[in-house]
Order: C-alpha cells, then sequence, then structure tokens
C-alpha cells in the first residue's frame, strides 16, 4: 500500500523519537498511566506465547471501547472455539477490568506505541489473521504495517467526533489512506458515517457495539453484605463521573434529601478510580476502596469491576459524562439492562442516539443543571411506581438490542479465518 508524504513523514518521524519511547514510557508508570511491570509490551515485546493456529485480534483503547469488545469476544470464543483470541488496550484500567470479565484462555496484551519497531516486534511476534478495531482507533503505523503484513482489518463500531474529522481533513490524503485499510468500516451512528465517508472511508451499516452485551456481574455475597449496611435506605448511584460532575451531583441530591435524617444515600463512582481520594476530600465522603462501609449520606466507590454491584443497589441512577463539556456522555445500556431509572446530563454526543431513543420511550430523564437533576431526584424517589415504570421501560430497551451481535458477527463472518 503506497503512503501519502504525510505518512511517510510519520514513520520517519516516529522512528526517529522510537528511542525515546522507554524513559517516556517509565516516567508515564511513575504517575500511574502504565503497567510498571508490562512496560515490555507497549514496546512490542509479548509477555505470552503465541497460541498455536489462526489468531484473530481485537483492539480498544480505554474501558467504554474494551468494555463493548466483550460481548464480540464471548460470541467469538462460543462460536469459533478454534480461532486464538488476543486482546490488546491502552490504558492500565482497561487492562485491570479486562484481567476480571475476559474468559479464560483470551490473552490480554498492551497495544504497543505507534513506533515502526514496535509495531514490527508485536505482529512479527502475534501474527494476527484478522484485527477488529474498535470506535476511532487509526494509529498509522499499526494499521499500515498490519495490512502490509496481510492482516485483515475491520473498524467495527467505529466513531468519530466532529473535532476529529475537522483534524483528519488538514491530511485528507492521510484520512483515506488510513481508512481504506479496513474492510468493512462499520459506523456507530448516522453523524460518524457521514463524517468518515467525508474523508474518504466506504461505510457500511450502522454497528453499535455498545448497544450489546450482559448485564454487569456482580457478587451476590457482597450485595448482600452492602444490601444489609444500606438497611433500607434509599440509594441514588452517580457512575462514571468526571471532574466537576462530583460537586454538582452531590449539591443536586443534598436539594433533593435536604433532611439527613431522611434515609438516602449518594454513591459516586469516579470513571477513573485513582481520583477516589481527590472525590472524598471534596464531597466529605468516605471511600469504598479504604475498606470504609458506606454509612454516611456520600459515600465513594473507588474500586475496579463493582459497577453491577452498585447498580443493583440503586433506587435512581445518574449517568455521569454528560454534565460537563469535552466527554460526551456514557453508556446508559449498562444500568437499562439491570433495570434502573436513568438521569443524565445535556451533553451527550457520544451517546446522542442511545439517549434520544430512550427518551422517546420514557425509559431516560436529561438533567439540564443541579437543579433539574434534584428535582427529578426528588421526584424518582417520591415516586416508586413511576421510577419502575421508566427502568422497566429502560430493560425493555435493552433487551431489544441483542440483535446488533448477530449482525456484527455476520458482517465480520467473511474476514475470519477459515
Amino acid at each position: 500500500m503506497s503512503r501519502p508524504l504525510s505518512l511517510a513523514l510519520y514513520g520517519l518521524a516516529t522512528g526517529l523519537l522510537e528511542p525515546f519511547a522507554p524513559a517516556i514510557l517509565r516516567r508515564r508508570a511513575r504517575r500511574g498511566k502504565e503497567a510498571p511491570a508490562r512496560l515490555a509490551e507497549r514496546l512490542g515485546r509479548a509477555s505470552l506465547a503465541r497460541p498455536p493456529g489462526s489468531l484473530v485480534w481485537l483492539h480498544g483503547v480505554s474501558v467504554g471501547e474494551t468494555t463493548s469488545l466483550l460481548p464480540l469476544v464471548f460470541a467469538l470464543r462460543a462460536r469459533r472455539p478454534d480461532l486464538a483470541l488476543l486482546v490488546t488496550s491502552g490504558t492500565v484500567t482497561a487492562a485491570e477490568l479486562l484481567a476480571r470479565r475476559l474468559p479464560p484462555g483470551v490473552i490480554h496484551q498492551f497495544a504497543p506505541v505507534d513506533g515502526p519497531r514496535a509495531v514490527g516486534r508485536f505482529l512479527d511476534h502475534w501474527r494476527p489473521a484478522l484485527g477488529v478495531f474498535v470506535e476511532s482507533e487509526l494509529w498509522p503505523n499499526l494499521i499500515l504495517g498490519a495490512r502490509r503484513g496481510g492482516v485483515r482489518l475491520a473498524l467495527a463500531s467505529a466513531r468519530i467526533t466532529e473535532a476529529s474529522a475537522r483534524r483528519w481533513r488538514g491530511w485528507p490524503g492521510a484520512a483515506r489512506t488510513l481508512l481504506a485499510a479496513f474492510d468493512p468500516i462499520l459506523p456507530q451512528d448516522t453523524a460518524s458515517a457521514g463524517r468518515l465517508e467525508s474523508l474518504g472511508g466506504a461505510c457500511g451499516p450502522r454497528l453499535n457495539l455498545k448497544r450489546v452485551g450482559e448485564a454487569l456481574p456482580a457478587d451476590p455475597e457482597a450485595l448482600r453484605r452492602l444490601r444489609e449496611i444500606v438497611n433500607g435506605r434509599r440509594v441514588v448511584v452517580a457512575a462514571s463521573t468526571h471532574p466537576g460532575e462530583e460537586t454538582l451531583v452531590a449539591e443536586a441530591f443534598r436539594q433533593a434529601v435536604p433532611d439527613p435524617a431522611e434515609k438516602a444515600i449518594l454513591i459516586v463512582i469516579p470513571r477513573h478510580p485513582e481520583r477516589g481520594a481527590d472525590v472524598a476530600t471534596a464531597l466529605g465522603a468516605d471511600r469504598r476502596s479504604t475498606g470504609a462501609a458506606p454509612a454516611g449520606p456520600i459515600h465513594v466507590a473507588d474500586t475496579l469491576g463493582e459497577l453491577g454491584l452498585f447498580f443493583r443497589l440503586a433506587d435512581v441512577v445518574v449517568m455521569g459524562g454528560g454534565f460537563v463539556d469535552g466527554v460526551g456522555g456514557h453508556n446508559p445500556l449498562e444500568p437499562a439492562r439491570l433495570g434502573k431509572p436513568i438521569l443524565t446530563g445535556p451533553h451527550v454526543f457520544n451517546a446522542q442516539d442511545l439517549y434520544a431513543e430512550l427518551e422517546a420511550e420514557a425509559a431516560a430523564i436529561v438533567a439540564h443543571d443541579a437543579r433539574d437533576l434534584a428535582r427529578h431526584i426528588r421526584g424518582l424517589l417520591d415516586n416508586a411506581r413511576i421510577a419502575r415504570r421508566i427502568g422497566e421501560a429502560a430493560l425493555d430497551y435493552a433487551a431489544r438490542q441483542s440483535a446488533a451481535l448477530d449482525d456484527a458477527l455476520a458482517r465480520l463472518e467473511h474476514l475470519l479465518p477459515a
């Protein structure tokens, strides 16, 4: 595949900078941004042997993308047990989540940095037959190196924001070349399809992997213990929150439940658990990671892999990411699969279609500010029947999305090794 000048220069520049990668990675590891014991993986040096036979490689960068891959991983494992499966991710949090949730036998590695030598080592070791990238991972050396090595590539559940599309329009030859490497491109939504096509991508049918999946797991014994501790208090869970949202949600909760004697509790779950100490300090709350039980009016659950536990405990779920600019909201189907009434903020451009459809079915509510959020929290706590109906509508909507997984597998069928 011939490269435009911009991509040739990118390859040259990353090759010249690659010797500095180990020092940069060590510095990131000191800040908690990398797993110190696994830095070699980021340089393309595998920590595990390659299993025999054909291998399918699935890649997503962070928690949202890798979580959306899980239904596809489980389905491929069930339908094609002859295939070896490799899942790569780019963040420490995603790796920790995958360690808990990947089925036995599925390999996880950190994705290599996008330097030519790191990418070459990674591809030479794993020799995938098919690579499935999720959402908007367009790393030139990785993509073009895979295609040169004969790897079939698919961009599934593809998403691109207007800001990203604008940047790529400044490099039209590079964008066109990278998108041409994928067969097929299955966009999440109409807006992403239009942007990808404007950059030269040939898009197929819509596919949003975040619409499919099973309910998040939970330890039954841990749930029983928490219910005993909560002791009949009504529970508001604020999930996947970002800086600026925790104080807004806490203020809304205090407005909704002004009487400290009222039996209610707010549980805040930061999107990035490492922020737990700062969030707890700001809210005057205790923290689950320190072993504290949710005794006070506000509790910070800064642990990994327990969203399913707290969603089951919730009477009302406030989804984060929608109350501040720039994040774009988070997947509402996780609480919907457990039949919970959902509130979120107005800035949900990353999940606009999902929230619009849920709103149309009275299965979710958008609150525009803290005062509006307080009003809706109070209303749902006061009207259990209405809250239950909203949760049931959300559960029904989530159940109808499962057809997307069969469609995804059908679209990938011809790319799978025989």
